[in-house]
């Protein structure tokens, strides 16, 4: 499988997602484990039905596959959703799929280089998320990114006989500090003068 190196971090990098993969995102979006917490454990996806999902998804946001560095095996989906760009704003959505890859940090990772891409590629003010409530792993991973809670719609998602409440948190672009865009830019100018000067000489 072949995947392209968009945005890098230490332990994956971000990719433009591939329909090759998507007998492997199928096998996701079916699995319960893995769709209690990012709600869409109600929707039954058999392939057709998930390429449909993907290609809309492809046409409409921006969305990656999440790609472990050292395999080039993608372990998840990550992306910026609702995007309005006269207020610029967006929320952010993103899952590890492959379940051997979770507590190893690379969701947080891949969450800090989406971000990346949101305020510096796209010029984003607000990126927020919805959470539900009992995900810890994903509130300790947005926590970590530097996401501040704003508030939570109450008892709004039913899952497992009962209601749980959904939390919302946000980021503002004055508040992130880049991982890689800006040091990728600030190489490639560093770059460019120190040949114009020998060029000068």
């Amino acid at each position: 499988m072949k995947y392209f190196r968009k945005l890098i971090g230490k332990k994956c990098y971000l990719s433009p997602i591939s329909l090759e993969d998507l007998e492997r995102n199928t096998e996701w979006v079916n699995d319960l484990e893995i769709g209690q917490f990012v709600l869409f454990s109600s929707t039954v996806f058999d392939v057709d039905k998930e390429r449909n999902a993907l290609r809309e998804l492809m046409d409409r946001d921006v969305v990656f596959a999440i790609v472990e560095k050292d395999t080039n095996k993608s372990i998840g989906n990550c992306g910026l959703h609702r995007i309005c760009e006269m207020h610029r704003h967006a929320q952010i959505g993103m899952f590890i799929g492959d379940k051997s890859y979770w507590n190893q940090g690379i969701g947080t990772e891949a969450t800090q280089l989406l971000l990346d891409y949101g305020f510096n590629i796209m010029n984003l003010n607000n990126i927020s998320l919805e959470v539900v409530a009992y995900n810890k792993r994903a509130l300790r991973c947005y926590e970590k990114c530097g996401f501040e809670y704003v508030g939570k719609r109450r008892k709004s998602i039913f899952m497992a006989g009962e209601y749980h409440d959904v939390l919302i948190y946000d980021m503002l672009a004055e508040d992130f500090e880049s991982p890689y865009v800006r040091k990728t830019f600030e190489y490639a100018i560093s770059d460019e003068a120190g040949r114009s000067k020998i060029s000068l000489l």
